[in-house]
Order: structure tokens, then C-alpha cells, then sequence
């Protein structure tokens, strides 16, 4: 049978494209659909636009910190400049990803495209049908709002990123990654802010000495936290938004964020008409190799649930277009994937955590504390923290955890070391730069606690 091509992909975000790109390099006849905007939810809406005003909100910690080493600041902010700045840069990233797909000869269709049947979709817009040997659904996930009355008054992150103006405070409604890093951003420039949470404690699945240590981070940046409540309803109250809480309170807010999780992305794709399943949740259950119950359908990045990380779906897209068309097979391995949360301080993880490495075998715990050097001049109090847990007596790293400035870049190039199955005994062989930050995970004398038999020594 023939086909108009060999490899088409639905969605044009980080795993579609490099699927695309790569597919096109290999000699593959290959056209990728987007509906909206090339980059997805990471270029458009997420990763760039969001770590672009971190750095512009922790501008307030420098200024905070600058008359300590003898500098007087005067300074002002302007959010719609950050705004069109922010612009300027994800028009540029989305050329960037438009060229390379084109540039390796695919051929990009800015239209929707629904599945009707295993081998083709119809592009809504333009009416014509295109056959593939090989369909690739890389569409992501959305944002997720509670049905709540009122729901239509408050915003997510995707509007947040253009707010004609800032609001005089927020209130944000979650307790996750994308929870607190807008907590970071908008208590940084200056929005009186105030996080709601139906759990007792931030970032649910992290080291406990992450939790807290980001929480008395943010408490110091002037965030406000209220644990063990849900959002009933939204009203309209004058320029401001009234909010109806679980324990009876009401108060009014400048602004309402949610950040209460995301969802695949498959509504209304026609998957039904191919024969592909779904889990209970609408994301898309794959094999190892990125394939669904259809043989000729694959599925990568944050629509098939797995771990929603905009490198592991560029990874995913790559291994497909190995397989499929280099006669290369290849699978993501994803028994070590680091992982970082960009607030302030900031929180990078890789690895097991204490508790479940306890439940392996025999294990070292190691912890440190200390005042981020830039702050030792200054009357900041929040600290690093870094935990490296290890198998007993100098055995495998197993874990690493680390609170603080550029947290994400040491657990990055730790990532390397631990991908290698370096044991602590290696860390010790390596040099300690001082004075660094990085030199307290080559330094650690002895456990801080250790665990023998399953049980905490």
C-alpha cells in the first residue's frame, strides 16, 4: 500500500519535532501538523517563558543582598517590557523550530488534524485526508481547572505569561512544580501572594528537607501558605475575585491561578476511529518503545502520562524516529531521570529518595546544610541543603537532593556520575573545588544517619 508519507506527526511542541527533524534526516517522507504554534507547551507557555521571569523576579534577592558588598540600588520594574521581551525571544525559538523541521526537507501543516482510521488523518481546516505509514501523536497536555463555580474568572499559567498587568495579589490555587515556581515569580515582583493547598505540605513526592526548605524560602520571600483547604467558588467582587474557601472563609484577590495538575492532550484527536486505547485519565498508554495497541501509531511526551519533562519527550520523539527509520532500536530509560523545580531557592532532584532507597538494602544518608555563600555578608537566612544517599559503606549513589542556588545545574552534572553507577567512594576521589557550593557533595566524611536491616541507626 502506498502512503503520502512515511512518518506524519500530530503536534508540533520539543518530542514532535525532534521526532520530525530526525525522521526527515533518516530520508523519511515526513509532514508534521500543528494547530497553533510551533514549540508547544514548553517554548509557548511553559519551561522558557516561565525560567525567563524567575531570573527577572530574583532580581529582587540581588538588589536585597547588593548593600551588603557596598552597592546602592535604585531600581524599577515594567512588566510589560518583560512581557514583550518574553514575546520577542518564543517568536524567535518557534522559527528556530519551524526551520528545523523544514530544513531537513518535512513539510509542516499549520491546520488540526484528527485521526480516521490507523494510517490517516483529515486536516480540519483544509478538508483533505493524508495517509502515513507511521502516525505519531505528540499533542501534550493542558492545563486542568476544578469545575467549580465561578472557574471562568480565574486564570492558569498559560494566561499568566500576559497579564496586561500585575495584579495587587494572587492567590494560587496547588501545591506542585508549576504552584510554586509562579509563587517565586510573582511574590519577586512585588504581587502579594498566597498559596492554597489541599495537602499539608508542598511538593508531594520530594525529600522532606526539600519541602520544608522551600516552604521557609518562600515564607521568607513574603508567600503566604494555607494548608488543608479547597477552592468551593469564584465571584466577582468589584475589580477583585472573591473566594469561597472549604473552612468557610471568604476573601477577595487581586487574581486566581490555577495550578491544580495538567492532562493529556487527546480530546476530540479521533484516537477512537484508530483503534487506539486510552487509560481512565485520556492520556495514551505506550510500550517501551513509544508504540500503542496500533501498530502504525506512536505516542510521546506528556499525552501518553509519563513522566511530563519536556527532555524526555525530545528523547522519546528521537528514539522513535531511530527506530522506525535508521534501523537503530531504541528506548528511554527511565530509571534515572533527574528532575528540578525553578522557585526560590530552588529544588533539583535525581535518583531515589531516603525512603525508598531504605527499602533496597542497607544505606548512608548524608546531609549538609549551610548559608549560600552570596548571603553571608547580608541578614538573609535561607540555606542549602543538599542529602546524598548511597549503599552502605561507600557504595553505589543512589539519590541526590539538593535545595538552593543552581541546584539544577549540580544535579545535572551529578546526573552524568550517577548514570555511570559512580559509588560515594568515587565522589570522594574527585578534588573539592573551593569555595564552591558543589565541593560538599566530594566532602561528606561520614553519614549523617544510615539505615541497617531496615531500620533508621
Amino acid at each position: 500500500m502506498s502512503f503520502d508519507y512515511d512518518f506524519l506527526v500530530i503536534g508540533g511542541g520539543s518530542g514532535g519535532v525532534r521526532a520530525a527533524r530526525m525522521a526527515a534526516t533518516y530520508g523519511a517522507r515526513t509532514a508534521l501538523v500543528e494547530e497553533y504554534r510551533m514549540g508547544g507547551t514548553c517554548v509557548i507557555r511553559g519551561c522558557v517563558p516561565k525560567k525567563l521571569f524567575v531570573y527577572a523576579s530574583r532580581f529582587t534577592d540581588l538588589f536585597e543582598v547588593a548593600p551588603s558588598f557596598g552597592w546602592t540600588v535604585n531600581a524599577e520594574f515594567d512588566w510589560p517590557t518583560l512581557v514583550a521581551n518574553k514575546d520577542r525571544e518564543i517568536a524567535r525559538l518557534e522559527s528556530a523550530y519551524a526551520a528545523g523541521v523544514e530544513g531537513k526537507g518535512g513539510t509542516i501543516f499549520r491546520d488540526r488534524a484528527v485521526l480516521t482510521g490507523p494510517n490517516s488523518v483529515r486536516l480540519l481546516k483544509d478538508g483533505r485526508e493524508l495517509t502515513a505509514k507511521y502516525i505519531l501523536v505528540a499533542t501534550g497536555g493542558q492545563a486542568h481547572v476544578p469545575d467549580i463555580p465561578g472557574k471562568e474568572l480565574g486564570i492558569t499559567s498559560n494566561e499568566a505569561f500576559d497579564l496586561k498587568a500585575l495584579p495587587h495579589s494572587i492567590l494560587i490555587y496547588g501545591g506542585g512544580y508549576i504552584a510554586v515556581e509562579f509563587a517565586t515569580v510573582f511574590a519577586g515582583l512585588g504581587v502579594a501572594t498566597t498559596i492554597v493547598y489541599r495537602g499539608d505540605k508542598i511538593l508531594r513526592g520530594f525529600e522532606e528537607e526539600l519541602r520544608e526548605g522551600l516552604e521557609a524560602g518562600l515564607v521568607e520571600r513574603g508567600v503566604k501558605f494555607i494548608y488543608e483547604t479547597t477552592i468551593r467558588a469564584l465571584e466577582k467582587q468589584g475589580d477583585d475575585i472573591s473566594v469561597s474557601f472549604s473552612d468557610e472563609v471568604v476573601a477577595p484577590y487581586g487574581a486566581v491561578m490555577f495550578a491544580t495538575g495538567r492532562r493529556a492532550n487527546t480530546a476530540g484527536l479521533g484516537l477512537e476511529a484508530a483503534g487506539v486505547a486510552l487509560n481512565p485519565d485520556g492520556s495514551i498508554p505506550v510500550d517501551k518503545m513509544s508504540r500503542t495497541n496500533v501498530d502504525s501509531v506512536y505516542a510521546v511526551g506528556d499525552v501518553t502520562g509519563r513522566a511530563q519533562l519536556t527532555p524526555l519527550a525530545i528523547r522519546e520523539g528521537w528514539y522513535v524516529a531511530e527506530t522506525l527509520f535508521n534501523d537503530n532500536p531504541q528506548w528511554v530509560d527511565l530509571s534515572l531521570v533527574g528532575t528540578a523545580v525553578f522557585a526560590e531557592p530552588e529544588v533539583a532532584a535525581i535518583g531515589l529518595t531516603e525512603a525508598e532507597a531504605a527499602t533496597h538494602g542497607d544505606i548512608d544518608v548524608y546531609v549538609t546544610r549551610f548559608r549560600p555563600m552570596i548571603n553571608t555578608l547580608s541578614s538573609k537566612t535561607t540555606r542549602t541543603m543538599m542529602k546524598l544517599v548511597t549503599a552502605a559503606n561507600g557504595g553505589k549513589v543512589l539519590g541526590l537532593h539538593i535545595l538552593g542556588p543552581d541546584a539544577a545545574e549540580l544535579v545535572q552534572m551529578a546526573a552524568i556520575a550517577m548514570g555511570m553507577a559512580a559509588t560515594k567512594a568515587d565522589f570522594d576521589r574527585a578534588i573539592a573545588m573551593h569555595p564552591t557550593a558543589a565541593e560538599e557533595l566530594v566532602t561528606f566524611k561520614s553519614p549523617s544517619w544510615t539505615w541497617r536491616d531496615g531500620k533508621k541507626v
